[in-house]
């Protein structure tokens, strides 16, 4: 089975010799779950792993679930656990009803759950682990009361719960049915599932304004009543286990929570307003599969140059932008395609956001004297080929990087800075000389996410010679285009917009940009020679993708002012 598996995949995908090893290798070790097991040697996508599944055990796949009007009435009889565990979930509606799983090579479970949920006739599906997941938290949320639902009875218990809190000396002796501990818990879990970056909690004079970041545009999301704000603030502490006794100056901390199969790493930030403390809390999904370098939305132009700038032998590649513009995700998708076994590689970062088999990660940790500057000093000595170094945010840091290069290792790092041409100026202030940045840096890349156009509703429109002009565009044999714009429906919030993809600024730096470094400090000089020797703009690189229908034109203005 196993063979026909692999000969199969391999028509599906362009699996090396190497990867069919791996496979091998990783299913004699666990031969009772073939997902898992080709999962895990990273050599192919859950997706094309279930359509040969689908394929070889002649077993329908369904890439997302829809459970509108799927019935429930199994729920009190299936425990909600088992079903996350095994991947495994009913879904009965009007005119078929299926069973739905995630490896056909383990069927044992599907007989206990047809008749647990007393299901007679069904069928069997394949589908993601993540759409599994989902279809079972909102089967049950269904039935279970939902994070308004919580808002309403503090709302309604205003008293007890002031007189609940008072008794309280300490959160961590809340039981579980508290409906702060309940409110918190719902606010993580959908701002997970809704695939949102930040929760903010927001203090005013008499309500709690929550929003979630998501596709990097805030959100509101719920008001519950000012009565709740102390002790919400006071639970996300004690997670993050930080001081609950202080209010009155800012405190960063760090908690973990496990959803399903996901394990997620929040950062909480606090800082005291005039109406009480506000809190965020930065979501950072451990688990989640990181992209690949074909998935990041590249030009055929941009993938060609990034392909070659990773199997470099040394020098500095920066990646520039704001914060939560991708860049960590673009570095770990160069890195994982370098990741062989004939080379060590080596991270230092604050904090590891994706886990790679292979490779060398190393968290910041300033308590116990872990700084980018001296886990640096400790790397070089470490033999590596390729080092990641999370950021470079002062004089030190910046030093040991172009250093690290100049004796022949290739460096990855981040800046902010608003394009590819002002990280060289950015390195300058720092104290850098203009010769030993040109002499190390290979290559600088400036990159934006931009909102996906939502496939459900977006609106096909035609380019006029204001649009084009608009653009900076000099080709009136546009006019007429089709491209599209936003609209809004109850699947993408009412943005218009759902996921997001990357717009990219890469500056090669050659012979001509090296004599133009070591003369001048003016960013748009050199942003203008860069230009003339071929590179693409953040700008330009955003209009091809609203010629290609993926986004708007009023998305590329705003990431691109």
């Amino acid at each position: 089975m196993i063979v026909e598996f692999i000969n199969l995949l391999k028509k599906r995908t362009r699996l090396s010799d190497e990867g069919i090893k791996k496979i091998l290798s990783a299913y004699s070790r666990n031969k009772t779950n073939l997902m898992d097991a080709v999962l895990k040697t990273r050599t192919a996508s859950e997706k094309d792993i279930l359509k040969t599944l689908s394929i070889l055990y002649l077993i329908p796949f369904i890439e997302i679930l829809s459970i509108e009007n799927a019935k429930n009435n199994w729920i009190d009889r299936v425990s909600k656990n088992y079903l996350k565990q095994f991947f495994i979930v009913p879904l009965i509606q009007k005119k078929k009803t299926f069973i739905i799983i995630n490896d056909p090579s383990s069927l044992s479970h599907i007989h206990d759950i047809a008749t647990l949920a007393d299901i007679e006739n069904y069928q069997l599906a394949l589908a993601p682990k993540n759409q599994i997941l989902s279809a079972v938290n909102t089967l049950y949320e269904k039935r279970d009361e939902n994070t308004q639902k919580i808002v309403d009875e503090i709302e309604d218990n205003e008293t007890v719960f002031l007189q609940e809190m008072e008794l309280i000396a300490d959160l961590l002796d809340v039981t579980n049915d508290a409906p702060v501990i309940r409110l918190v818990n719902h606010m993580i879990s959908q701002a997970v599932k809704a695939g949102a970056s930040d929760i903010h909690i927001e203090p005013f004079r008499d309500i709690i304004n929550i929003r979630y970041r998501i596709d990097g545009i805030l959100h509101n999301i719920l008001q519950p009543p000012k009565v709740a704000h102390a002790s919400i603030i006071s639970r996300i502490k004690v997670m993050g286990q930080m001081n609950i006794a202080e209010k009155r100056a800012p405190q960063d901390g760090r908690a973990q929570v496990r959803l399903a199969d996901q394990e997620i790493d929040i950062r909480i930030s606090t800082v005291p307003t005039n109406y009480g403390e506000r809190l965020v809390m930065r979501l950072l999904n451990k688990s989640g599969y990181f992209l690949k370098l074909g998935r990041l939305g590249l030009s055929k132009k941009n993938n060609l140059i990034l392909n070659q700038i990773i199997r470099q032998n040394s020098g500095v590649v920066l990646v520039t932008g704001p914060t939560g513009s991708g860049k960590t995700t673009t570095l770990y998708a160069g890195l994982s395609e370098i990741n062989t076994p004939d080379k060590n590689i080596i991270t230092i970062e604050d904090p590891v956001e994706y886990n790679i088999d292979g490779i060398g990660q190393i968290p910041v940790n300033p308590k116990a004297g872990v700084t980018f500057a001296k886990g640096l000093r400790s790397i070089v000595r470490q033999d590596p080929d390729v080092i990641l170094v999370g950021e470079i945010r002062d004089l030190e840091t910046a030093q040991i990087v172009i250093q690290s290069a100049l004796t022949g290792h290739l460096v990855f790092s981040t800046l902010h800075t608003n394009d590819a041409a002002g990280a060289i100026i950015r390195l300058v202030d720092l104290g850098i000389e203009p010769y030993l940045i040109s002499s190390s840096v290979n290559t600088i890349i400036a990159q934006r996410l931009v909102r996906k156009l939502c496939n459900h509703c977006k609106q096909q429109v035609s380019l006029s010679l204001e649009d084009i002009k608009s653009l900076g565009l000099t080709n009136d044999n546009l006019k007429g285009k089709k491209i599209f714009q936003s609209i809004g429906c109850s699947r993408c919030f009412n943005t218009g917009y759902s996921g997001r993809e990357a717009i990219f600024e890469m500056m090669m730096v050659n012979d001509e940009l090296k004599k133009v470094m070591t003369t001048t400090t003016d960013a748009n000089f050199i942003k203008k020679i860069a230009k003339k020797t071929g590179m693409t703009t953040l700008r330009q690189d955003g209009i091809q993708k609203v010629l290609n229908g993926i986004t708007s034109i009023k998305e590329i203005f705003r990431v691109t002012q």
